[in-house]
């Protein structure tokens, strides 16, 4: 059977406070319970909408794959104290939790692994993570991978890794999101290959898409939305101080005549102004 909707989602980082936690909160090692917060309700709320209301319609209600590109769990980094716990194994089992159920749905379920600093040297959280999902193996017989690419319909090769290099600017936001594609095409070119038709990314947390003309009409390179609440360490990095985070995911699909992608993104408002009242005291 060919699969004409491939369904990418990325950067969980299930286990943090900010991260996608499901809303009966999550069991800790020690017999406690870790309640959600307003945020995370939301962003479930997204996620549910995502799954059961976006893309049955956005996918024709037709066999998905899904492809999660790395950090699906947040780990213990930089020596934040901003996670549920540092027990690793109560961020998999959370994480496990979110993605057990759309696993059972999807014809083909991938992990990519993510950042070394949040899924551990080589990925290994992820690949045990992988491993307990019963995700599709590569070559090597390994759960989770680096990259993966696959055929989407009949004629849309789609490549899928998690990092890209980020922008301290908006205003180059887009610079290496076109610089994968050339990339991509220079090296297939050099080699004789057939080039990527869509070339996807994550990592940043934010959603861009960029088109380009190609022999199939269009060539597309972009990066997905995450499933992370702004963390202290955010308000840190150029480019994301006053960025309100994206939440969501992304459909490659082949249609009738040609292959096309949808997003789904969904933000939240930065905090409330201040009211400066001369009657408020300490």
């Amino acid at each position: 059977m060919i699969v004409n909707n491939l369904v990418i989602v990325s950067d969980l980082h299930c286990g943090c406070q900010g991260g996608l936690c499901p809303p009966g909160g999550a069991k800790l090692d020690q017999g406690g319970r870790y309640t959600p917060s307003a945020c995370q309700e939301a962003m479930w709320a997204w996620w549910c909408e995502f799954w059961h209301e976006w893309l049955p319609e956005a996918g024709h209600g037709e066999p998905f794959a899904v492809v999660v590109n790395g950090d699906a769990i947040d780990g213990c980094h930089h020596g934040t104290t901003h996670q549920i716990s540092h027990n690793l194994s109560d961020q998999a089992s959370i994480a496990y939790e979110v993605l057990a159920p759309i696993r059972e749905q999807a014809t083909h379920f991938y992990l990519v692994r993510g950042t070394e600093a949040h899924t551990g040297k080589s990925g290994e959280e992820e690949e045990k993570l992988g491993a307990r999902l019963a995700c599709v193996k590569d070559p090597l017989g390994n759960y989770s991978r680096q990259e993966v690419s696959m055929l989407v319909g009949n004629n849309c090769r789609v490549n899928c890794m998690h990092h890209i290099g980020t922008a301290g600017s908006s205003a180059y936001e887009s610079s290496a999101i076109l610089k994968e594609l050339i990339e991509a095409y220079v090296n297939a070119g050099t080699w004789g290959r057939e080039p990527y038709d869509v070339v996807v990314r994550s990592h940043r947390h934010t959603y861009m898409s960029i088109d380009r003309p190609s022999h199939k009409g269009y060539a597309i390179s972009l990066t997905t939305p995450g499933w992370q609440a702004k963390t202290p360490f955010a308000y840190k990095v150029a480019g994301s101080r006053q960025a309100t985070p994206h939440f969501g995911g992304v459909l490659i699909r082949q249609g009738d005549h040609d292959f096309y992608r949808r997003a789904f993104v969904r933000s939240i408002d930065p905090p409330p102004d201040e009211v400066l009242d001369c009657l408020v005291t300490p």
